[in-house]
């Protein structure tokens, strides 16, 4: 009962402290001129502050940093050692670091990829990895080697698919707030205090800044929160399900089957579509849904309704026999293919347009030319 009244009120400092201090963060992203500037690609229309993440950021460190200094949850044996502790911390300033300096000045792919490789690879030294799984009947499977790019590309990975979905008010606060949720849920469940508390800490600062960030948003979180987020969900979800099974090592994926599913797809159209996978275009999930003639809201509410569907399982997957499981899995994989399909996320049918015009003209259509015509 102790515990719960203490995850009860330090919930309640995160989300304060991220609430009270976004409208101030907003001043300052103006000030500095950390804006977002209209454009085709984007469905704003007007400037906009970003750098929003920061106030998620100090809301989420401050009481975490008091819990784990003063041990207020007394936790005898803690799922963090002291030297993965400093290296999630120094990771995540890392992470803050850069997103800050991107929504100031707009870096390119190549440099914040390599703050997060250095971040990732932080992290990975502290002691931080995906080590082994547990296959039924067959005993522990060790990763060896394999562990360190197992880990490094999860951890980029998930870092940068929140970011891809940050694309409409409140989309990536509202998914990641769904999917910290249910890695809390489950956390609790499974006894991984810790992760669930730090889970429970994030989910209050995000659902802070989102008051300010839902539809019609007062400020964008930028990089700063997206990418920050993401990094915090890849840390939970190793720290969380670090010795698993075969079965349940498909929860976190789960989990966040949104921003890994949208950028699975993303990466298989630009491949098709021959652009660089690092080059943006306007096919995200988000985008198929407004030319379907959904509204902002509806669009925000449906990818909701969607992630908290992908949570929804991910926990009936912790209480499931394995041939369950399975099933489970085998029909989620055809109903979601089938609804990318319908929306036309891999945007085969204006790839199928381009090349008919190309057939009967007897000439290649340029590929930034396409590029230009899809946008």
């Amino acid at each position: 009962m102790g515990n719960i009244l203490i995850y009860g009120v330090f919930f309640v400092i995160a989300f304060g402290i991220s609430f009270l201090i976004t409208p101030q963060i907003k001043k300052l992203a103006i000030a500095i001129g950390a804006v977002d500037q209209p454009e085709q690609r984007k469905v704003h229309s007007k400037v906009m502050p970003r750098m929003g993440g920061l106030a998620i950021c100090l809301a989420f460190f401050i009481p975490l940093i008091m819990v784990l200094k003063f041990n207020i949850l007394h936790i005898s044996s803690p799922i963090f050692t002291e030297q993965q502790i400093i290296g999630f911390l120094i990771g995540g300033a890392i992470i803050i670091l850069v997103g800050l300096i991107d929504d100031k000045y707009q870096i390119s792919a190549k440099y914040k990829f390599l703050g997060q490789l250095i971040a990732a690879s932080i992290v990975i030294y502290s002691g931080i990895q995906v080590q082994f799984i547990t296959l039924p009947d067959q005993g522990v499977f060790e990763f060896g080697w394999l562990s360190i790019p197992i880990t490094l590309l999860w951890i980029i990975g998930i870092t940068n698919a929140l970011n891809l979905i940050d694309g409409l008010d409140g989309l990536a606060a509202g998914v990641a707030s769904i999917a910290l949720a249910t890695i809390s849920i489950i956390g609790f469940a499974m006894g991984n205090v810790i992760v669930a508390f730090m889970a429970l800490l994030l989910l209050a600062s995000t659902l802070g800044f989102l008051v300010h960030n839902f539809y019609p948003a007062k400020i964008f979180m930028g990089d700063t929160g997206a990418l920050f987020l993401g990094y915090n969900l890849a840390i939970f979800s190793i720290l969380g399900f670090k010795h698993v099974t075969l079965i349940s090592f498909i929860i976190p994926i789960l989990i966040l089957g949104v921003p890994i599913a949208d950028t699975l797809f993303a990466i298989v159209r630009r491949f098709l579509s021959k652009q660089a996978i690092s080059e943006p275009d306007k096919h995200h999930l988000h985008h198929c849904l407004l030319k379907m003639g959904c509204s902002h809201r509806q669009t925000v509410l449906i990818i909701y309704t969607i992630s908290m569907f992908f949570s929804a399982t991910a926990i009936i997957f912790t209480q499931a026999e394995a041939w369950m499981a399975l099933t489970i899995l085998g029909l989620l994989f055809i109903v979601f293919a089938i609804g990318a399909d319908v929306i036309n996320i891999l945007n085969r049918r204006e790839r199928f347009i381009v090349r008919f015009i190309e057939d009967s003209i007897g000439k290649q259509i340029p590929e930034k030319q396409n590029y230009k015509a899809n946008r």
